[in-house]
């Protein structure tokens, strides 16, 4: 019998450990909740030891799991830079950037050819995807998270923080009517994102709960994206996030009808791990990045309440 268990038991037992959950492991990997809790099983039978165990709120390493985790994690990620050394090399060009969907749609892709102008020399290649990845088991060189920035052992980059604000088209208030004060949204339709949704705190900030249903109105499931659409194309009033509105709201496809703001809960971060931060590919991009982040900051000030575009 071999003393080496099944790669794909060793990662889906890693990925697990990470999060804590079978549902959300599975949701990394690309498989289903039972194909992981199959992973575990055969792991666990192979070692003879229980490595998880049930408990109200999820699941909790035994002493087992804690003590085999660390050098599980050794072995992946070794595993995985000499792969990555074979698969690429002299590939030094090639920058892998990890973004969520919503990220990349609205500020980064529509910005690449600025990147690709001032550093031809550099391959960028972007990967969307809504969870965070874990560099060490992965070819990603750098990401920009929406978070708290508190990740332990990577380098993290404000890159901007978050207002939220109602916005919707201009053709929307010709056709139901003005947005004088915040009361007059009673008579629109609210676009709600499913998380997360920020209308029941504005509306509270701004006085008018007794007369404006914070509740009403379509949820649309992909944070934020497919709201400010529905906003765009006129069929309601949307919460906007700073950096996935700011590029509308600048070319007049979407306005700002009122000034109030409120804190969104998150920022942007560029994040990259700890030993590869000053990487000349990786140091050119956050450089790059954090550039364009304060030039559209400086732009974004420009925006005339009310009317959208600039004054």
């Amino acid at each position: 019998m071999s003393d080496l268990p099944p790669l794909n038991a060793l990662r889906a037992f890693e990925v697990v450990a990470r999060h804590l959950s079978f549902t959300a492991a599975a949701g990394e990997l690309g498989v289903t909740q039972g194909a992981v809790s199959q992973q575990m099983r055969k792991l666990e039978d192979f070692l003879g030891l229980t490595l998880f165990r049930r408990i109200h709120q999820g699941l909790r390493l035994t002493q087992a799991g804690t003590a085999y985790l660390p050098t599980v994690r050794q072995a992946l990620a070794a595993i995985a830079d000499a792969t990555r050394d074979l698969r690429s090399p002299g590939q030094d060009n090639v920058l892998m950037v990890s973004v969520s969907p919503g990220f990349a749609i609205k500020w980064l892709v529509p910005r690449s050819h600025l990147f690709y102008a001032a550093n031809g020399e550099i391959d960028l290649r972007i990967s969307a995807a809504p969870e965070h990845i874990n560099f060490a088991l992965s070819d990603i060189d750098v990401a920009v998270r929406h978070g708290d920035g508190d990740w332990p052992d990577l380098s993290t980059h404000r890159l901007m923080a978050e207002q939220v604000f109602p916005v919707c088209a201009p053709q929307l208030l010709d056709a139901i009517g003005p947005l004088e004060g915040p009361a007059d949204l009673a008579r629109h339709t609210l676009l709600h994102s499913w998380e997360p949704d920020y209308w029941p705190r504005w509306i509270a900030a701004a006085g008018v709960g007794d007369k404006v249903d914070a509740e009403k109105g379509p949820v649309f499931s992909d944070h934020s994206i497919a709201a400010v659409q529905a906003a765009i194309d006129g069929h309601g009033v949307a919460m906007g996030r700073t950096a996935l509105v700011a590029d509308d709201l600048i070319a007049g496809r979407l306005i700002r009808p009122f000034e109030l703001s409120i804190g969104g809960d998150f920022a942007y971060w560029v994040v990259s791990s700890a030993a590869t931060v000053e990487t000349p590919k990786i140091r050119i991009f956050r450089e790059w990045i954090l550039d364009e982040a304060a030039k559209l900051a400086t732009n974004f000030t420009r925006v005339d309440f009310g009317r959208g575009g600039r004054e």
